[in-house]
């Protein structure tokens, strides 16, 4: 007959709880598009890999009653983790949200199987390529690594919300809008320009039907911006992946102090 140590239970709910709440919310790993077996399988995987190495004070009463705070402080660290590795892919489909008006694509939409609402299609691209360089560029290890570290910089059981960790997480927040301003700024631009020089024709060649010829002309411009900012898009993306780890990080280490 198998005895399960309820020690050891409490120790394994603490990691799956964390581990499958961080799988929620990164991309690629808690995207709706992977079936719902895969990402238990693999939250149930993580956790095995994980628990032997995690190590922590035990609380004297083992009542299950009174670890349930403790076990919605696991989950909260957990969504923290995956928020703030979210947050980027959100300030890219705000860009590509932007530029799809900006172009005429307003009523564009498709399904984002993610979040099941509907998304410009300019967004739902934005988004897919830059879940591509997500995995090319292996950031997707740092977010691995972040997940292991979190469990030594905050023991189980031991986190602290301090005012500091959430202004932080709010920084971060906030640069949801300044990332979408630089990744859609070249498509913004040149459908801007495009509108100023369609003003000036509508002024001066009264004869011409802007609207039917201004349509086209933009969308096909913005096509064109789209594809030219490309390797600008993937520079920036790349150099805000690798700030990433620090970002995590320093907020793991202010919840743990």
């Amino acid at each position: 007959m198998i005895t399960i140590n309820p020690s050891d239970l409490i120790k394994f709910t603490v990691v799956i709880l964390r581990v499958g709440f961080i799988l929620m919310l990164v991309p690629v790993f808690g995207s709706r598009m992977v079936p719902r077996r895969v990402r238990i399988g693999l939250a149930l995987l993580m956790s095995i890999l994980i628990y032997p190495y995690v190590s922590f004070r035990m609380p004297v009463s083992l009542d299950f009653r009174g670890m349930i705070p403790g076990f919605f402080t696991e989950m909260f660290i957990g969504l923290t983790i995956g928020f703030i590795t979210q947050m980027m892919f959100a300030g890219v489909q705000v860009a590509g949200q932007i530029a799809g008006y900006q172009m005429g694509f307003g009523i564009v939409n498709v399904i984002d199987p993610v979040t099941s609402q509907q998304v410009s299609i300019t967004a739902q691209f934005y988004y897919l390529f830059t879940v591509l360089l997500f995995l090319a560029t292996g950031t997707h290890r740092i977010f691995i690594q972040a997940l292991i570290e979190s469990f030594r910089l905050i023991p189980p059981f031991e986190a602290h919300l301090s005012g500091w960790s959430i202004k932080k997480i709010i920084d971060l927040s906030s640069n949801i809008f300044v990332l979408a301003v630089k990744v859609g700024a070249p498509v913004l631009a040149i459908t801007l320009f495009v509108q100023v020089v369609l003003g000036i024709v509508a002024r001066t060649v009264p004869q011409i039907n802007v609207f039917i010829v201004g349509f086209p002309l933009q969308i096909g411009i913005g096509l064109i911006g789209i594809g030219l900012s490309l390797p600008l898009l993937a520079s920036l993306m790349t150099s805000t992946f690798k700030g990433l780890g620090g970002d995590i990080f320093s907020v793991i280490r202010m919840m743990g102090v």
